[in-house]
């Protein structure tokens, strides 16, 4: 256990969780490369977008922080990184104020991106916030109840990828759902291996993943299914020979299925942290890879 000094920034750099951020700014690195390849790319909007993406992914890691210490979800056989309220580094009333003052912040940062995307932006920003705390908070917390894996391809893929190509070109293309979903699939896998890891601490918890409702089987196979399909969707670039986009993430296959045979050898345990680095690091070749191939299209 790290010993802090309560509410310390030490404390609250923890409960950020900046390895986190890399999921949040990967969608944006990739809808900007899809601008690119469409000769539409503006890098100050697509700043923007990585800021408030930022910010809400800090601001989800305190909620869900908050009030899975509330459930009692973050007991003492957790197997995942420490929290900071259940570790006592921050104290729940500190909490509220920094989920507030991160998410005004972010709304602060969204809106000037109303100069860009117009007025409707306002509404994929307050459905960004709500699900923020919806996915634990709430009579019906959707994470609680198998809803997360579908919610990380939304807020992870079709929002922020869709979000940050349309501020810089003003238009929605069949390639934006495209890259969207690969996205999405590919940030997923980190959802996986963590509710692999922690399936059945999940279950004495009440927390009905889908690997919880399916087992951990299912769960092992629906790791390696997210990255292939992930993988084979970007052949779609094909049908406009841009051959770069369709064939550099073919290589993200490789390790990929490394990591996927790793995660079913050790099975269970905090081993299992070590495929969340590996699964980490494939999901940003797999983006690198396409970004790369979108700008070389």
């Amino acid at each position: 256990m790290i010993e802090l000094k309560k509410n310390s920034f030490r404390a609250w750099l923890l409960a950020a969780r900046p390895k986190t951020l890399s999921g949040a700014l990967l969608p944006v690195m990739i809808g900007s490369a899809l601008a690119f390849m469409d000769n539409t790319f503006r890098w100050l909007p697509a700043l923007i977008c990585a800021i408030f993406a930022g910010l809400m992914q800090v601001a989800a890691n305190f909620i869900n922080d908050l009030f899975d210490y509330l459930k009692g979800t973050d007991r003492e056989d957790r197997l995942g990184p420490e929290r900071a309220c259940a570790q006592g580094w921050i104290s729940v009333k500190a909490m509220k104020i920094g989920i507030l003052i991160t998410v005004l912040a972010a709304c602060l940062v969204g809106c000037s991106l109303l100069f860009y995307g117009g007025w409707e932006l306002i509404i994929v920003g307050i459905i960004c916030v709500v699900f923020a705390f919806l996915y634990t908070t709430g009579p019906y917390p959707l994470s609680y109840n198998g809803w997360g894996d579908l919610l990380v391809i939304v807020f992870f893929g079709f929002v922020p990828v869709g979000g940050t190509y349309y501020v810089q070109s003003l238009q929605l293309t069949p390639e934006v759902a495209v890259t969207s979903l690969v996205c999405g699939l590919v940030v997923d896998t980190l959802l996986v291996v963590n509710n692999y890891r922690d399936r059945d601490a999940d279950k004495r918890s009440g927390k009905r993943t889908v690997i919880v409702r399916f087992g951990d089987t299912f769960g092992s196979y629906l790791y390696l299914l997210l990255g292939v399909m992930a993988t084979f969707c970007c052949l779609y670039f094909l049908k406009d020979k841009h051959w770069y986009a369709a064939l550099l993430p073919l290589f993200y296959l490789i390790p990929h299925i490394i990591t996927w045979k790793k995660m079913a050898q050790i099975y269970k345990g905090k081993a299992l942290n070590s495929i969340l680095g590996e699964t980490s690091r494939n999901m940003l070749l797999m983006g690198f890879l396409l970004s790369l191939g979108m700008i070389l299209s």
